[in-house]
């Protein structure tokens, strides 16, 4: 069961690492109001009412256009991952690895000590002997 937890556990924190690491884009193309495309990772689709341009002179923008809009939402993800040991002073590094040592010995199991005889039942008394012979330790 403990395994299994731990096994869990890693596949949760890969998973967080992996998606905290990764930039993620998500386009939306609206015509009219209405959504028409939803993309992940690229560009979405349009509905081919576009306006073309006139001349090289006029340039007219996406957003110009009064039928179509573009919504962009953009995360971007964290780039750079190595832990510094520098925030922490030498007292509490050592502690942490004290700390840390303890915790990971209280889970080893405990030496079982071997009995040679634990699986020999004692002889069967017929007669208690110390009661016949009346000898007993004072």
């Amino acid at each position: 069961m403990k395994e299994m937890i731990h096994k869990i556990l890693a596949l949760l924190m890969a998973f967080f690492m992996l998606v905290s690491t990764v930039s993620w884009t998500v386009e939306k193309h609206f015509c009219f109001g209405s959504l028409v495309d939803i993309a992940f990772f690229h560009e979405a689709d349009t509905c081919g009412m576009e306006m073309p341009l006139l001349n090289d002179n006029a340039a007219l923008n996406k957003d110009s256009n009064g039928c179509c809009s573009d919504e962009i939402i953009s995360v971007q993800g964290q780039d750079e991952l190595s832990i510094s040991n520098d925030d922490l002073s030498l007292g509490q590094q050592q502690f942490l690895v004290a700390f840390a040592s303890y915790y990971i010995n209280l889970f080893q199991p405990r030496e079982q000590h071997y009995v040679p005889h634990a699986d020999y039942p004692p002889p069967v008394l017929v007669r208690d002997i110390h009661v016949l012979d009346q000898v007993f330790l004072i």
